[in-house]
């Protein structure tokens, strides 16, 4: 029973020590700074030939509905070509506007000629 009780001491206390050190191996996890980097401005010019893109869109999607009108019978063929014509005159005032600014629009320019096909629009509907 002695040795038995001795075993049992020894067993506990290299249980013990053993435990103790695998508790000083854990290591805590280490606190890590994240870094964001600042968003990336974006391009003034990629954003000015984007808004000449969506105006250009814009007129192309009336010139197809203009089409569609006349071809439904909605008005007559005259009537179409004095709409294209004012399209065209849109058109050539975006590419004019564009051309000084090396392809793109200002906010500006896009808001005015906006304006312009809002106007057209309402005729065609």
């Amino acid at each position: 029973m002695q040795q038995t009780l001795k075993t049992v001491v020894v067993r506990t206390l290299l249980g013990v020590a053993l435990a103790g050190a695998l508790a000083g191996c854990v290591v805590p996890p280490r606190q890590v700074d994240i870094v964001q980097e600042a968003p990336a401005r974006p391009d003034p010019h990629m954003q000015a030939v984007h808004r000449m893109d969506q105006v250009s869109g814009r007129i192309n999607a009336l010139w197809h509905h203009v089409d569609q009108r006349v071809g439904q019978g909605f008005y007559p063929p005259p009537e179409g070509d004095a709409l294209h014509h004012r399209l065209d005159l849109v058109r050539q005032e975006a590419h004019d506007m564009a051309f000084q600014h090396g392809g793109g629009l200002s906010g500006e320019e896009q808001h005015a000629l906006n304006g312009e096909l809002d106007g057209l629009q309402h005729a065609i509907q």
